[in-house]
C-alpha cells in the first residue's frame, strides 16, 4: 500500500517513512504543500498523512482543495496543535482523522489501519492476491505456491506485491524503481535485475508454471501465460526469417 506523507520536519518525516517502510508500506515523502498537492493530483495513494503547518500552504487548505476536486483518499492530519477548534475544522474540511504531535509510532500504525478498514481499500483486513497457484496474504505477510510456503525479505515482498497488483502489465525498470525502491532509475545500476532474479529463484524455480517474464528492451511482466506468449512470438519471428 502506498502512503503519501507531507511533513516539513525532516527528522520526523524520515522517522515516519522508515517505520512505515519497515511495516510494509511504500512511502512518498514531500516537505512542501505544493509538492504534496502535485503528488495527490497525479498519483494514487491508499492513505495521506498531512502536516497542517507547512512552509508554503496550510494543510487544511490543501485538503479542502483536494476534496473539492472530488478526491476521496483517506486523510490523517498531523499537527502540534491540540485545540478542539482545529480538530473540528480538520474533520469539517475533509479530514478523516487527527493525530497530535508528539505521538507514538504504534498509534500512527493503528490509525492508518483503521482508516484503511473504514475506506475498505483493498480489503486490508483480509487482503489476498492470487495468480495461478501463487497466493499472497498482505495482512499476514505470507506467500505460498500451492502448499509450499515461500519466505521473502521485506523488499522482495513489496516487489512481488507490486507485480501482483499490476499482473499482466509490462513494467519498465524505471517504474519498478520508483514504486518499490522510491528511487530514480539509474541505467548503470542492476539492482532491479538482481532483485528480480532472486525473487524468481524463490517463486519460480522448481515450479512448472513460470510467472515472472522478461520482456526484452521493455521490462518485466507477471502472468501465468508469459511462457507461451514468448514462445509464440519467437516462432513468428523465426517464420518471418524463413520467408525472407
Amino acid at each position: 500500500m502506498k502512503v503519501l506523507l507531507v511533513e516539513d520536519e525532516l527528522k520526523l518525516g524520515e522517522y515516519i517513512k522508515k517505520g512505515l517502510t519497515e511495516a510494509g508500506f511504500i512511502v512518498d515523502h514531500h516537505m512542501t504543500g505544493l509538492d504534496g498537492y502535485h503528488a495527490l493530483m497525479t498519483e494514487e495513494f491508499s492513505v495521506v498523512l498531512m502536516d497542517v503547518m507547512l512552509p508554503d500552504i496550510n494543510g487544511f487548505e490543501l485538503i479542502q482543495s483536494y476534496r473539492a476536486a472530488g478526491k476521496h483518499t483517506p486523510v490523517l492530519f498531523l499537527t502540534a496543535k491540540d485545540d478542539l477548534s482545529d480538530r473540528v475544522k480538520g474533520i469539517e474540511i475533509g479530514g478523516d482523522d487527527y493525530l497530535t504531535k508528539p505521538f507514538a509510532f504504534a498509534e500512527l500504525i493503528v490509525r492508518i489501519k483503521s482508516l484503511l478498514r473504514r475506506a475498505n481499500q483493498s480489503d486490508y483486513k483480509n487482503s489476498v492476491i492470487q495468480i495461478a497457484d501463487l497466493k499472497m496474504d498482505i495482512t499476514k505477510r505470507s506467500v505460498h505456491r500451492g502448499d509450499t510456503a515461500i519466505k521473502l525479505t521485506a523488499k522482495e515482498f513489496s516487489l512481488l506485491q507490486f507485480f501482483l497488483e499490476r499482473q499482466g502489465e509490462v513494467l519498465p525498470r524505471s517504474v519498478i524503481a520508483s514504486q518499490v525502491w522510491d528511487i530514480n532509475f539509474d541505467s548503470d545500476t542492476n539492482v532491479i535485475d538482481v532483485a528480480i532474479r532472486r525473487l524468481r529463484l524463490k517463486i519460480d524455480d522448481g515450479f512448472a508454471t513460470k510467472l515472472i517474464h522478461t520482456v526484452r528492451g521493455m521490462g518485466y511482466r507477471l502472468d501465468a501465460l508469459g511462457t507461451n506468449i514468448n514462445r509464440n512470438c519467437t516462432e513468428k519471428d523465426e517464420s518471418k526469417k524463413n520467408e525472407i
